[in-house]
């Protein structure tokens, strides 16, 4: 007696499908990852997003494909109310929204639903956080404070702060550069970013004299007798399972540096520093549209919340010291 097996699915490991989950789910997010580029990371958070309203719907005996906007606007509106749960946070919320309408965009472009229920929703106010930043001073003592260190640990991190600084990497970026980043010249890097694209950043002069000052001794900081993954790597670890420093590590370094440097640790991370070299560049008079191109934004419109910062900062400068800003309104009579 014969038997037939069914085909094994590629990649993921196959996994019981939550309740009221479309089985239209996973070709949207397989879209996501191929089409546009969306990190691992993004692909979750909508797979989970979905999971939930899925499962809310099933339990009004909806599909997830079926639904309508008042049943999506009823799914928003019961968020955090009525199942014993904090409200969701503004920025999760409009996660969750921004996962509705590109899924239910999907399901009309490929004419599995005539119409798109998610459009007509409304986004959620949000307030906008300014980035946390650094002083130009604090930045240049905190890599001076670095470069009294000495010895292999000293010249990796000095190397670390002077290249996030003078190119403003996102921390993964920097962490996971390969050798073969450094241009011939050595004043710059071919760097790839999000969704594989490529750009080149260039290297400030105390950048490149840092890199050329640690480089010779990066192979301190890889087992003996390895020739595979690490070597390739500029930022090589001898424990990290990837075979280069790991984002945990460098920041934990860099508050470590903040606390020898005495400034406060809650204020320094990596994507501070990534701050700061945006918001530094603008101070001194970068175009957006350059700084946009280093950072890697894919839309200016990311890039343009440091023109805010600048722009508070110049308020705050105006405030306290203009003379006209200190003077006293003049009663009326």
């Amino acid at each position: 007696m014969s038997t037939t097996t069914q085909p094994k699915r590629r990649g993921r490991p196959c996994k019981p499908r939550p309740v009221g989950v479309s089985p239209h789910v996973d070709a949207f997010l397989d879209m996501l990852t191929a089409e546009r580029g969306a990190a691992l990371n993004t692909r979750m958070a909508y797979e989970r997003d979905l999971a939930d309203l899925g499962a809310w719907l099933a339990q009004r005996g909806l599909p997830l494909e079926k639904a309508g906007t008042e049943d999506l606007r009823a799914y928003l509106d019961f968020q955090g109310r009525g199942d014993g749960k904090e409200p969701p946070a503004p920025r999760t919320v409009a996660r969750r929204l921004s996962a509705m309408r590109q899924f239910y965009r999907f399901l009309v472009s490929e004419n599995r639903r005539a119409d798109d229920p998610a459009s007509a929703l409304d986004s959620p106010k949000q307030g906008r956080p300014l980035p946390k930043i650094l002083t130009e001073a604090e930045v240049s003592h905190m890599i001076a404070t670095a470069q009294t260190r000495g010895g292999p640990e000293g010249l990796r991190l000095v190397a670390l702060l002077e290249v996030l600084y003078a190119t403003g990497l996102r921390v993964s970026e920097l962490v996971g550069l390969p050798m073969s980043a450094i241009l011939r010249d050595g004043r710059g890097l071919i760097v790839r970013g999000k969704g594989g694209k490529e750009r080149m950043v260039p290297l400030s002069e105390p950048a490149s004299a840092a890199l050329a000052a640690y480089l010779p001794w990066r192979t301190h900081f890889i087992l003996s007798g390895r020739d595979d993954g690490p070597v390739r790597f500029m930022f090589p670890s001898r424990s990290s399972a990837n075979g280069h420093l790991t984002r945990q590590r460098f920041a934990q370094l860099l508050k470590e540096l903040a606390i020898e440097s005495g400034i406060d640790p809650e204020k320094v991370s990596p994507h501070v520093l990534r701050h700061a070299f945006a918001t530094h560049l603008l101070d001194r008079g970068a175009d957006l549209r350059s700084v946009q191109k280093m950072l890697g934004h894919a839309d200016i419109a990311t890039t343009q919340i440091y023109t805010h910062v600048v722009s508070e900062r110049l308020k705050k400068v105006v405030h306290e010291h203009h003379p006209l800003a200190r003077r006293k309104p003049a009663r009326s009579q």
